[in-house]
């Protein structure tokens, strides 16, 4: 690979790291202006290497390369835009950059793919907004069930109508996948983890991806005076809330590879001389077996309604998304895999504990993933990394999978 191919890589993460809606940090959510203006960067990018560009009205982003067969089926390349609160540079936004330097790559080696790309920049998979994960990748199915319960946003917006006001409508068009669209999606990302990194390898193919939850648990009790109301006499919502939270820790604790996590929680009144009357926490509970986890969340439901119960508080217990354990296609997977064998001499597979747009996806279309090592495993967090020399192979993997990728 041409080292400046690599270079320009580099650049153009640190450019989409500094596209953000908050001063000193880097934050990009659902339709906000710095995920526009990420994206409408990315279109540039993609018109760059010769591709017809396209958005939707929520802001994903379409790049198409065509086949010399126009009878073959495209396959899909991609990741996601936004990102969580005070985030990394490389979650997602490395998926989309290294498969345009990937596509890069093969220009410069004269090699014509039979077969179009298509490859994608989605407006959201973190799901921070709405609380409610892969909007983004779930907008360009034909046929989507719709797992997702949409509440509102933190000003008290539906999606629609944030699509209303906010939408990107401009020359949008409507993206739609259903099975006879494409041959597959494949999609890079750092790891996320320390595995890699333990192992002494800078990439590996993914086996498949957790089953995961998200509710939104609300607990009730009564506001107060906070010096005159009894310590026995309380129904405070947020000392409930705190024995809940604790009590995730405990279940989890006691039965990996479980993990739950509350990364959210809102308290009102809100005063410092007022007992709490109402907390709202968020709890994401994942595992990689479907059964598993719906055990959990049972007796994690039994254990609040118990804590709630004994302290005299409501509570409110709503699923907010749940995604079932998704295998990564085997024949997809082993193509890829051999790609990472010829490039690295390595071999090794590992399953995602967290969630991606190939879950979605999967409904569709087979799936397939790459991960890259992760520095320290640190991610959602500014300083997550990954070595040049890493996203280099992951390239060059993505590269000669494209290249020797047999259709069906």
């Amino acid at each position: 690979m041409n080292p400046a191919i690599l270079q320009q890589a580099l650049a153009r993460i640190e450019t989409l790291g500094a596209i953000s809606d908050t001063p000193g940090a880097l934050t990009r959510t659902f339709l906000s202006p710095a995920s526009r203006k990420a994206a409408e960067v990315v279109m540039n990018w993609m018109e760059e290497l010769g591709m017809t560009t396209a958005h939707d009205a929520g802001g994903t982003v379409r790049g198409i390369l065509p086949g010399t067969d126009p009878t073959r089926q495209p396959m899909l390349l991609g990741s996601h835009l936004d990102t969580v609160i005070d985030a990394g540079k490389y979650d997602g936004a490395l998926g989309i950059i290294a498969a345009l330097s990937a596509l890069e790559h093969l220009r410069e080696d004269g090699v014509q793919l039979a077969y179009p790309v298509h490859l994608f920049g989605f407006s959201d998979e973190e799901g921070v907004r709405f609380q409610s994960t892969y909007l983004g990748s779930r907008g360009i199915l034909a046929d989507d069930a719709g797992e997702t319960i949409i509440h509102r946003d933190a000003e008290g917006r539906t999606l629609d109508e944030v699509l209303s006001t906010e939408g990107w409508h401009e020359d949008a068009i409507e993206f739609s996948y259903d099975a006879s669209s494409s041959s597959g999606y494949v999609e890079l990302h750092i790891e996320q983890g320390r595995v890699l990194e333990e192992a002494g390898e800078p990439a590996c193919v993914v086996s498949a991806i957790c089953a995961q939850a998200r509710l939104r648990i609300t607990l009730v009790g009564m506001a107060d005076h906070a010096g005159t109301t009894p310590m026995d006499l309380r129904r405070d919502a947020l000392t409930g809330a705190a024995e809940c939270i604790l009590a995730v820790e405990k279940i989890a604790r006691k039965s990996p590879p479980l993990v739950g996590t509350v990364g959210m929680i809102r308290v009102s009144p809100g005063a410092s001389n007022a007992i709490p009357q109402i907390a709202e926490l968020t709890l994401d509970v994942r595992h990689p077996d479907d059964s598993a986890l719906g055990n959990a969340l049972l007796e994690l439901h039994r254990e609040f309604l118990e804590i709630a119960s004994r302290r005299q508080l409501d509570l409110q217990w709503l699923e907010v998304q749940k995604n079932g354990a998704i295998t990564c296609d085997p024949d997809l997977t082993g193509q890829l895999a051999a790609s990472l064998t010829r490039i690295t001499g390595s071999k090794l597979s590992l399953p995602s504990g967290a969630g991606h747009d190939g879950v979605v996806l999967s409904k569709a279309m087979p799936i397939a993933m790459l991960f890259i090592r992760c520095r320290a495993g640190l991610s959602h967090h500014p300083d997550e990394y990954a070595e040049p020399g890493d996203i280099a192979i992951g390239i060059n993997v993505l590269a000669d999978f494209l290249k020797h990728r047999t259709l069906p």
